[in-house]
């Protein structure tokens, strides 16, 4: 298992880090999904490095681009 933390600026309430949370948990290989209002950071953890560019494309695609 490895783990990618994302800096995720436009999270700015607890509906955008409900969304991150339950958007991604739905990728193929992702474990566990955590965003945080305060530091508008979302941490992924996934079965590998191969997962991390879907959920960056996911991100994008639901409104939360990665920095």
């Amino acid at each position: 298992m490895t783990t990618k933390t994302y800096q995720v600026p436009n999270i700015s309430c607890g509906h955008c880090t409900a969304t991150i949370e339950r958007e991604l948990k739905e990728l193929a290989g992702v474990f566990n999904v955590k965003a945080d209002l305060d530091s508008k950071r979302v941490v992924v953890d996934a079965k590998d490095e191969a997962v991390f560019p879907n959920v960056e494309m996911t991100l994008a695609e639901i409104g939360y681009p990665a920095e």
